[in-house]
């Protein structure tokens, strides 16, 4: 294993680490006192209801994420990394060095992937 490579998989266990965390805090069960009750008037139902919507909104992305970290891992275990999943190009070093868990070089990844 490269210099580069021990670093991405450093990095990557790190990651995962730290979305799991994520991911279980956001999968926690609240404490909604009596559940959600909407009105005419904004108020604590809405406000609760909005927050709730931005975390499965977040809890979405993040789990794109543990899966594209999930997925580099195994590349770098099966001798993959740096190579792009849809069309098998390199990922440029920079792309790798700013986002160790890119499984897609740019081109593949700005043409519709809806992922980064």
């Amino acid at each position: 294993m490269t210099a580069a490579t021990e670093l991405a998989a450093t990095e990557l266990a790190a990651k995962r680490g730290e979305l799991e965390e994520a991911l279980g805090r956001l999968s926690a069960p609240t404490q909604d006192e009596g559940g959600i009750s909407f009105g005419k008037r904004v108020g604590d139902g809405t406000s609760i209801a909005v927050e709730r919507l931005s975390q499965v909104a977040a809890h979405d992305r993040l789990l794109t994420m543990y899966a594209d970290v999930c997925r580099a891992q195994d590349k770098l275990a099966d001798g993959t990394y740096g190579r792009c999943d849809r069309c098998g190009d390199p990922i440029p070093e920079d792309r790798l060095q700013a986002l160790p868990w890119a499984v897609l070089c740019l081109s593949c990844a700005a043409a519709g992937s809806g992922r980064a």
